[in-house]
């Protein structure tokens, strides 16, 4: 399965940051992690600092999968609204986990800082927006629904949101938690750290052709006929954990997005705040440290590469139409457009946990629009279960739910 097409601007503007050795040999480990993007380093940098001997594999180039086409927006709130959110899986699991997200952009700043990596993190607030006066009356109950979770949030009507930000809509949620990043080399700062400090090893271009387990162990053959040894396994492969899983756990779609030209002078809003809206499927703006605004959104329900391939150029003008309506008057020219893949789940949560066909196994997918949210609040969930420790999300997130 390709994750990415046309040019993925992270990996552009950064190139390739760090490389690593194929496997050459047969090794054990006590955790093996399966999967180099944001998500994998992630996971990999919370075991190794636990103690754990900690194995992390990826059949590509370490984060060139649909870690290098990322948006990187860290958002709390979910592809669900709170108040419909609530109906699918009850008020005390929507509300806790629309919290932990707050909590989880908050942790990953903390983490940044404490290691000092260079990957232009920063906060931002969000402004989710009404495509329609019709939508605007559903925003503003869910609005309400946020406020009575504790979660600061801001109504603003049509006529303030165009006076304060000179956007037109039909009404506003303004939050205070949100932020962007460069995933990528949030990635490869986090692997980087914890090869130098937490004795981390890492192989890429090698490729898992089978597992096999008993009661206490997991034994991994790669390509090149070696074997790994590790007495648990992390699967931080994505969508493409759609390959070995029996039952769907989502439905996969493509989507697109489009990076202007860097701009002599950002519009106000966009240096501190990032904007999405109600429109089905729903527009996403942020901005780059480098001045550029990104565009994304214009998804499609299927998940071919060769259609979606074919439909950057035609997805390209649909997204600069579509952020003419919302910031009339602004200056885009497009730079980079590219496509990738996406997943919604039933009720727009992750699947983090164990998975009864994988002995001593953990997946770890964050599928929605806030994957890398969902994939901070998996570090604790998974050191927890290693160590036998109950945590609540274990189940909220739980495959079969």
């Amino acid at each position: 399965m390709r994750l990415r097409s046309k040019e993925p601007y992270w990996l552009l503007k950064n190139g390739i940051l760090h490389a690593y050795p194929s496997l050459r040999k047969d090794i054990s480990c006590d955790v093996l992690v399966m999967g180099g993007g944001i998500t994998g380093a992630l996971l990999a940098y919370q075991v190794a600092s636990e103690g754990y001997r900690t194995v992390l594999i990826d059949k590509r180039d370490v984060s060139q999968g649909s870690t290098s086409a990322t948006t990187s927006l860290l958002q709390y709130e979910i592809d669900e609204p709170l108040y419909s959110l609530k109906k699918k899986v009850g008020d005390a699991v929507a509300i806790e986990s629309y919290r932990q997200g707050i909590a989880a952009i908050a942790q990953l700043g903390k983490l940044v800082d404490k290691l000092d990596i260079d990957c232009d993190f920063e906060k931002r607030r969000s402004l989710y927006i009404a495509h329609s006066k019709k939508d605007a009356k559903w925003l503003a109950e869910e609005c309400r629904h946020r406020a009575e979770a504790r979660i600061k949030v801001r109504w603003l009507s049509g006529e303030e949101l165009e006076q304060e930000f000179n956007v037109h809509g039909g009404g506003a949620i303004l939050s205070e938690d949100a932020a962007s990043v460069d995933g990528y080399s949030l990635a490869h700062g986090l692997l980087t750290y914890a090869v130098e400090h937490l004795h981390l090893e890492i192989y890429d271009h090698t490729e898992v052709t089978g597992v096999k387990y008993d009661q206490h162990k997991n034994f991994v053959r790669t390509d090149s006929d070696h074997q790994i040894t590790a007495q648990y396994v992390i699967y931080a492969t994505g969508y493409e954990s759609h390959e070995i899983l029996k039952h769907k756990v989502a439905d996969l779609i493509s989507t697109y997005a489009c990076i202007s030209e860097p701009l002599d002078a950002l519009p106000a809003i966009l240096n501190d705040t990032v904007l999405w809206n109600t429109h089905d499927p729903y527009l996403y703006v942020r901005s780059t440290a480098d001045n550029r605004i990104l565009v994304g959104g214009a998804d499609e329900k299927f998940k071919d590469p060769e259609r979606r391939d074919r439909l950057i150029e035609k997805k390209e003008v649909e997204l600069m139409e579509q952020f003419g309506h919302l910031m009339p008057g602004v200056s885009f020219i497009p730079d980079f457009s590219r496509a990738g893949t996406f997943g919604v789940t039933k009720d727009s949560l992750p699947y983090i946990g164990g998975h009864p066909d994988f002995p001593q196994s953990y997946f770890v997918l964050g599928f929605g629009g806030n994957g890398i949210t969902f994939s901070v609040m998996g570090m604790q969930m998974i050191s927890d279960a290693l160590a036998g420790r109950p945590n609540r999300f274990l189940e909220y997130f739980r495959f079969g739910r």
